[in-house]
């Protein structure tokens, strides 16, 4: 059996995963590629995702059925679609394989079918697989913890218009380091989508707000503001191939691991 962990790759025709797979390809001493994923009905099914690409062939042919491709892989690398994120997730744990999560907009019932995959292999889910935006997690918790309420928290993140959901899935995990950082739920203390008369800002909340516009591949700003200051971490992604070597890190990391959920945090060895 070859050494080297077999990966596959979902939703192969994206942004993400055209980058993933072109990452995992020019990395031969890490991974290998043994499968690309897409929905059903798409122009790639059939083509070697290379060539679907517009590059030369690498020997891996797109494929619409994710148990067959799941089968013959270590691990899945998943930046798709919640309810594909579910599905895949079921069938990744029937191979025993590594799933690494990437999607954004998964609600709680989604995460409830993901944890119940994940007793039966590892899952490794962040709304961000960037090292810097780990980082940023960390910081925004450990300022939380120091701050008391008279800090105000708002949380800016800006994306490509292409983006489907708000707040971004890495703004709501700042915002739950935050939350956690002054021992409180996340849910409980959010505010969204101002808009009109909305009154002061109560004490203790944690506001977002997205902007969406061009190109822009990701910036997040946590501003905690008092009386007279502020304090402002900011983390900006220019590549988003950050975001693919995080995945294939983590899915390499995933390979020596237990059945469970984990996330960047303990790929980092930040948790």
């Amino acid at each position: 059996m070859h050494g080297l962990p077999g990966l596959v790759v979902t939703g192969a025709s994206g942004r993400m995963g055209q980058t993933l797979v072109r990452l995992i390809a020019a990395s031969p001493e890490r991974a290998r590629l043994v499968g690309a994923v897409e929905r059903p009905g798409s122009p790639w099914i059939g083509r070697d995702v290379g060539e679907a690409m517009g590059g030369g062939p690498l020997g891996v042919v797109v494929t619409d059925d994710p148990l067959e491709a799941f089968a013959r892989a270590q691990g899945v690398i998943d930046f798709t679609t919640p309810a594909a994120t579910v599905e895949f997730a079921g069938l990744a744990a029937q191979a025993r394989a590594v799933h690494v999560i990437g999607t954004t907009g998964l609600e709680a019932e989604h995460l409830a079918r993901i944890g119940a995959a994940a007793r039966h292999a590892p899952i490794i889910r962040a709304g961000n697989m960037s090292l810097g935006v780990n980082l940023l997690t960390a910081l925004s918790r450990k300022v939380a913890e120091a701050l008391d309420e008279d800090w105000d928290i708002e949380i800016v993140e800006a994306h490509h218009r292409m983006k489907v959901d708000a707040p971004s899935g890495t703004a709501l995990m700042l915002g739950e380091a935050a939350a956690a950082g002054r021992g409180v739920a996340l849910d409980e203390v959010s505010d969204r989508g101002r808009d009109g008369i909305t009154g002061a800002r109560a004490r203790g909340r944690i506001g977002f707000a997205s902007v969406r516009g061009g190109d822009i591949v990701g910036e997040h700003d946590v501003i905690f503001a008092t009386e007279g200051e502020r304090v402002i971490l900011r983390h900006i992604a220019t590549d988003r191939g950050i975001f693919a070597r995080g995945a294939l890190r983590a899915a390499i990391w995933g390979q020596d691991r237990a059945p469970g959920e984990y996330s960047m945090m303990d790929v980092l060895g930040l948790a």
